[in-house]
């Protein structure tokens, strides 16, 4: 028994370096992708090509001074961040890396990670409601229409794809597209509007309207700094990477590649790679929306059309055998 729990505290050790050093890379990746786009070099000064720039910012935000705002509810303004990260990060113990590289295997994995995702955003309301700052309350409140807008279409499209193996778990929907191809290719308009709604949930621009700085100087964080500020930081990418995680199991396949292990796992972090590609093009070549066209989008195109493949989905299961 003790060898069990020494077994998984390493485990859940190693998952949580490996997410927080990998959020770490993703916002080096990111920065040199958007510099490249605007004929910019990014950063390039701190370490060879850069590459230590994402733990100067690391240190410079702890060793920043706290600002604790004077109308703030002290308590729950500093417990915030730590929910929004908590919740981000406890997620990855539903996620499988192959077939026995898992920390907690459950039938309806997703389920579970579905829900961490949606508790994710008390922080970010709980962060403005208790910032006393009215740009941080209505950020909390674009952020709470905007989760019920998109949560709704993610879970009618995750419905969609476990219709076919049955199960809510991932390691079924990864090898049911192991025997029978990826989803993505006969399922490619919910792939489309699942990156969509994935974009909305973890508030990544065009839809970042819960810290939009054209009009919220910040959004729910704006009274936040220092370790603060680093918390949402670490929450926010981790959901990100998280979306990317679900989006290769969902949709293309998983870890499942060719036989040598080796290719294979290139070929697995080239699939996550290129996800996220996807979300660093957006940002660097859509425009932001405004919150009544982010609201529209929501309400009267993904969910409708969500809706729609869902009982398609539903026909081709009763009538055709899988």
């Amino acid at each position: 028994m003790f060898s069990f729990i020494i077994l998984i505290f390493f485990s859940s050790l190693l998952i949580l370096v490996g997410v927080l050093v990998s959020v770490a890379f993703l916002t080096l990746i990111e920065r040199k992708v958007i510099a490249a786009s605007q004929n910019r070099k990014g950063p390039n000064v701190v370490g060879p090509i850069g590459i230590l720039q994402p733990f100067a910012d690391a240190l410079k935000l702890i060793i920043k001074e706290a600002i604790l705002p004077r109308n703030a509810r002290l308590f729950v303004f500093i417990l915030s961040p730590l929910i929004s990260l908590f919740f981000a990060l406890v997620a990855w113990a539903f996620i499988p890396f192959s077939y026995t590289a898992i920390l907690v295997d459950v039938n309806i994995a997703i389920f579970f990670i579905f829900c961490t995702s949606i508790l994710h955003v008390y922080g970010i309301v709980l962060a403005g409601w208790s910032s006393g700052s009215r740009y941080g309350f209505l950020g909390a409140l674009r952020s709470t229409a905007q989760l019920i807008a998109y949560d709704i279409s993610i879970a009618v499209i995750i419905s969609s794809i476990a219709l076919y193996p049955k199960s809510l778990s991932l390691l079924e929907i990864v090898e049911f597209q192991d025997r029978n191809g990826w989803f993505v290719f006969y399922l490619t308009p919910l792939f489309f509007l699942f990156l969509l709604s994935s974009l909305a949930e973890t508030n990544r621009h065009p839809f970042d309207l819960p810290e939009a700085e054209s009009e919220l100087v910040a959004g729910y964080f704006t009274e936040h700094s220092s370790s603060f500020f680093a918390f949402f930081f670490l929450g926010e990418y981790s959901s990100i990477l998280m979306m990317v995680f679900l989006i290769n199991h969902l949709f293309l396949g998983g870890w499942v590649g060719f036989s040598c292990s080796t290719i294979s796992l290139f070929f697995y972090i080239f699939k996550l790679l290129f996800v996220y590609y996807f979300f660093l093009i957006i940002r660097s070549a859509v425009p932001r929306y405004r919150y009544d066209q982010l609201m529209r989008l929501g309400w009267k195109f993904v969910l409708p059309l969500s809706l729609s493949f869902f009982f398609i989905v539903v026909l081709s299961v009763v009538f055709f055998i899988f």
